[in-house]
């Protein structure tokens, strides 16, 4: 259950929001070697998939949808610190979200679960990560799968972070629920060794292409 406490005309008043959390699902990949070779440092991967009932599943279209960026927050945290803990020993350094909504609700309501605040608890609870945290949403029946893409916590440019996991639960979501993935990386992508440019290279190439149209 959650509690906010809101500042009315009147007064202060209430608002409950009920945050039914059917189940999680824990996937942790440890991967071992990649392209024929044993991996030089860790990489784990691991995501905490929550699936909750969806307020708004058969109803007709709303703009607010606050309940649910709520319910995101509370069901991060809890999310968060189950993915962290399956990291185990092994530090964060990428990080991603998505969502899958279930066939009676709206791609905007998966929106809301992690376009909002949710990125506030996977901050707090990994101990920072200023970097734009990799997000993505579909609608879906139960048992269809979702990529997750991470990003580099510290540098949104950190290459080696770049990476990504496909995860499903085979009994979500339900037509009205919500399925919620919190996803970290340890280490780095399997055996990670390209060398990219740095954002001032790409910042001046973008500015000549753009110097260069008619």
């Amino acid at each position: 259950m959650i509690i906010n406490i809101y500042e009315g005309e009147t007064g202060f008043f209430e608002r409950v929001i009920s945050m039914n959390l059917r189940s999680i699902s824990v996937i942790v990949q440890d991967i071992l070697s990649e392209g024929g070779r044993e991996l030089s440092s860790p990489c784990r991967r691991v995501a905490a998939c929550g699936v909750v009932h969806n307020p708004y599943a058969g109803k007709a279209p709303v703009d607010d949808f606050s309940d649910l960026v709520d319910i995101s927050v509370e069901a991060g945290e809890i999310l968060t610190q189950r993915a962290l803990e399956g990291l185990g020993d092994i530090s964060p350094r990428g990080y991603g979200k998505a969502v899958i909504v279930g066939s009676g609700g709206d791609l905007e309501h998966g929106a809301a679960m992690i376009h909002v605040r949710v990125g506030l608890p996977m901050r707090q609870l990994a101990g920072g990560g200023p970097a734009l945290i990799p997000g993505n949403a579909k609608v879906g029946a139960m048992g269809t799968s979702i990529d997750i893409i991470f990003g580099g916590m510290e540098d949104g440019w950190d290459y080696d972070a770049m990476d990504s996991m496909t995860v499903t639960v085979a009994d979500a979501p339900k037509p009205d629920e919500i399925l919620l993935a919190i996803a970290f990386l340890g280490g780095t992508r399997p055996n990670a060794r390209i060398k990219g440019n740095a954002p001032e290279q790409v910042a001046a190439l973008v500015e000549k292409i753009r110097q260069s149209r008619p």
